[in-house]
């Protein structure tokens, strides 16, 4: 009872820690668990053992990061993203419904590297002239761009795919060949919200205005800053879209490790690109920080694993909540935590919901004959969507800052809505196979 009592107040005092913003993750996924592990009187070398093996499982995730990271920006950097955006916009012309529907697939493109600054200034800027013109409210816009956010972090180099992958000691790609048939639905879903969410507004009257046409739309949507225009390189648009693309293709088909795909598609970007040493060093000092810190939480969160692990905190733990969790309720609760997984997303935040609360319930789960990767998915399914409208994602506030609207407006229309895509995504994955009764 001793070594769960520390497991559980450890897991309290990591998740109150992240929630509370005060220290780096990276701080507190290290020195907790450590603290932790030598109250319960195992040593220093002990510990450095247990960091030591879980350290090793999360290697290749982090390298992954790394190299994902910066070749994702080197593309945006280059204009790829804002080529194809231009091109939706402009097929999109004055229909409301073909305009909501264009945002999901300029959201779901954008997500491409999974980081939610980019997918929000990238989709909002370039769609809110002519949602304000087509007199289409922001919470709309707003909606579809969590929704196809929400999705599209399964990639296995968005955030709560690296972290579960993680917690479960296994390589991203691998876990993301599984979750392609729910992202794919995913995919489906979002676009069909936003013909539905198209169809409401035009009822409501959007669009129904003599001063909409396809040139004013057009015109309200260009943008005059200049920032950044340096670096696109429009004669270099197929070569580079090419380049995306066959990155992802040989993702899918697993022809190699992921790691070792991005550390060649992106040398090869960089060459094509920016052939000088100067050029080059500055686009990958662009992007390291981001990648950095992400890299270093993955590691520091595997750390954390290990020492878990180690002191067997986790089968602890789990079996406190067994005594007095009924069997009913145990063989199911990988789908109460997929139904609960997005109010719980909303309020916990996103390092602290992986590597706090899922490890916890994934040890419970497999007590219960639920198998850890089963747990898994269907926590991931729950917290994926709930991104974009949780307080504790500064995207959040970036993107409701951009249109001027209120949190309360913005989590009061969205998540409805959202919720009906965990679910139908749920669903799905239980369906499919991809997650199990």
């Amino acid at each position: 009872m001793f070594v769960a009592t520390i497991g559980f107040i450890m897991v309290i005092a990591i998740v109150a820690l992240l929630l509370k913003g005060k220290m780096s993750p990276i701080v507190v996924l290290i020195m907790i668990p450590t603290i932790a592990a030598l109250i319960m009187g195992y040593g220093i070398g002990e510990v450095g053992g247990f960091i030591k093996e879980g350290v090793s499982k999360t290697t290749s995730n982090a390298i992954l990061f790394i190299f994902s990271v910066v070749f994702f920006g080197v593309m945006s950097d280059v204009g790829v993203f804002d080529i194809i955006v231009n091109f939706l916009v402009k097929k999109a012309g004055a229909n409301v419904v073909s305009i909501t529907v264009a945002t999901a697939v300029i959201a779901i493109i954008a997500h491409l590297d999974g980081s939610t600054a980019t997918t929000v200034l990238i989709s909002i800027p370039s769609m809110w002239p002519i949602y304000k013109r087509m007199k289409i409210r922001p919470q709309v816009l707003l909606c579809i761009v969590a929704s196809a956010m929400g999705v599209m972090n399964l990639l296995p180099w968005g955030g709560p795919t690296a972290r579960t992958a993680t917690v479960l000691g296994m390589d991203a790609t691998v876990l993301w060949h599984m979750l392609i048939p729910i992202q794919i639905l995913g995919c489906v879903v979002t676009i069909l919200l936003a013909a539905v969410l198209g169809t409401l507004e035009k009822r409501r009257g959007a669009g129904l205005t003599g001063e909409a046409s396809d040139t004013g739309i057009l015109e309200a949507a260009a943008s005059d800053d200049q920032k950044g225009q340096e670096l696109k390189r429009p004669k270099l648009l197929w070569i580079n879209i090419l380049l995306t693309v066959g990155l992802i293709a040989a993702l899918m088909l697993n022809i190699t490790t992921s790691y070792v795909l991005f550390m060649l598609f992106l040398s090869a970007a960089l060459i094509i690109n920016f052939p000088s040493l100067k050029e080059q060093d500055k686009r990958i000092k662009a992007h390291a920080p981001t990648a950095l810190i992400i890299s270093a939480t993955m590691l520091a969160s595997g750390a954390m694993v290990g020492i878990m692990n180690g002191t067997n905190m986790l089968d602890a733990m789990a079996n406190a909540i067994i005594s007095i969790l009924p069997e009913a309720l145990g063989r199911y609760i990988h789908i109460v935590f997929g139904i609960l997984g997005m109010p719980l997303g909303m309020v916990v935040g996103t390092d602290a919901y992986f590597y706090g609360i899922m490890p916890l319930i994934i040890e419970v789960g497999t007590k219960f004959g639920v198998s850890g990767l089963n747990t898994a998915i269907a926590m991931m399914i729950g917290k994926n969507v709930v991104l974009m409208i949780s307080p504790l994602v500064p995207a959040t506030y970036l993107a409701i800052g951009l249109v001027d609207m209120e949190l309360k407006d913005h989590i009061r229309f969205c998540f409805k809505w959202l919720f009906a895509v965990t679910m139908v995504m749920l669903a799905g994955g239980l369906l499919m196979g991809v997650v199990q009764l």
